[in-house]
């Protein structure tokens, strides 16, 4: 049998191999990821470890970096789906680890979230919505679409900006613009919340049986961005209100998370809603308390037009 050193020797002195080999050795030493690789550790790396890493490299630099290759999760290109490759240094030779993508942890929050709250799932009409796709036959909707693409453009996470309160008629596109912003927001790699607040109440009335109230609370009360659709749309009980929605509403004022909202309601019409329980009780202290909240997470825009849902 034919020893595999000399069956090495003869590889390597091929010329057809040689040629080959030097392409590919430049390819990988040309990449400007490489270089700045190689230059962070000049005087520890050698030639001799580069060479014995050369397939490692090869591998690095065909492989999509900061999700650029990949237009989303299911179409990333990299040998492992949702994880990015990164060049390390252990002393003897060059390795590729892999970390989790921007887009990998973004599916996984997102997954993480709907597992916990069932309400958040939005109609497929909200989660395709977009900016340029809504119409300006409305100075309230023109309004809110610019100060919508203005707290996009400066959103800055621990920074106190207000969200929008959009009220108005049904079908009127107040929801699908909270999608808008969601999706924009996405797109930034900014994880959003949309909460259909009359199931949010039915969801939480449910887990005080299984006792995950309070880690379904603590969800909705910390998201980056949280948007409260259609609230004066439930039932309004004393418990709802106290016990869920003002606490939710105080840690995000605290906290300055920002925070939107829809409603048929103004906010005087959602005082009345808030003051007055299902069992008739009225409580108008405790719903101004609300309404403060409200008042100083987001500024209210008032949003017309033609009915859609006909």
């Amino acid at each position: 049998m034919q020893n595999i050193n000399d069956s090495l020797r003869k590889l390597a002195n091929n010329q057809n191999f040689q040629q080959r080999y030097e392409a590919l050795r430049n390819e990988v030493l040309s990449d400007p990821l490489v270089k700045d690789f190689l230059a962070q550790h000049q005087g520890e790396i050698t030639k001799e470890m580069v060479d014995k890493s050369l397939m490692k490299l090869h591998e690095f630099i065909n492989q999509s970096k900061g999700c650029s290759d990949c237009s989303s999760l299911a179409n990333c290109k990299n040998m492992i789906q949702g994880y990015e490759p990164r060049l390390v240094f252990n002393g003897k030779f060059i390795d590729v680890k892999y970390d989790k993508c921007q887009k990998k942890i973004f599916h996984e929050e997102k997954q993480k979230n709907e597992k916990l709250i069932s309400s958040l799932y939005v109609p497929k009409e909200i989660l395709k919505a977009s900016l340029g796709d809504i119409d300006l036959d409305d100075p309230g909707r023109l309004m809110a679409i610019k100060m919508a693409k203005d707290f996009i453009k400066n959103y800055t996470p621990g920074e106190k900006q207000k969200g929008l309160y959009l009220h108005g008629p049904f079908g009127t596109g107040k929801s699908y613009l909270l999608g808008a912003i969601a999706n924009e927001l996405a797109k930034m790699r900014i994880s959003s919340m949309i909460v259909y607040v009359p199931e949010l109440f039915r969801e939480m009335k449910n887990s005080i049986g299984d006792h995950t109230i309070n880690e379904k609370l603590e969800v909705i009360k910390k998201a980056p961005v949280l948007m409260l659709d259609d609230i004066g749309a439930e039932t309004m009980s004393s418990w709802a209100r106290d016990e869920i929605l003002g606490p939710i509403l105080q840690f995000r004022m605290m906290e300055n998370l920002p925070t939107f909202f829809t409603s048929n309601f103004d906010i005087g019409g959602l005082g009345h809603h808030l003051t007055y329980s299902q069992r008739g009780e009225e409580e108008q202290l405790k719903a101004a308390r609300i309404l403060e909240r409200i008042r100083y997470l987001a500024a209210p825009v008032k949003v017309e037009g033609i009915n859609r849902r006909i």
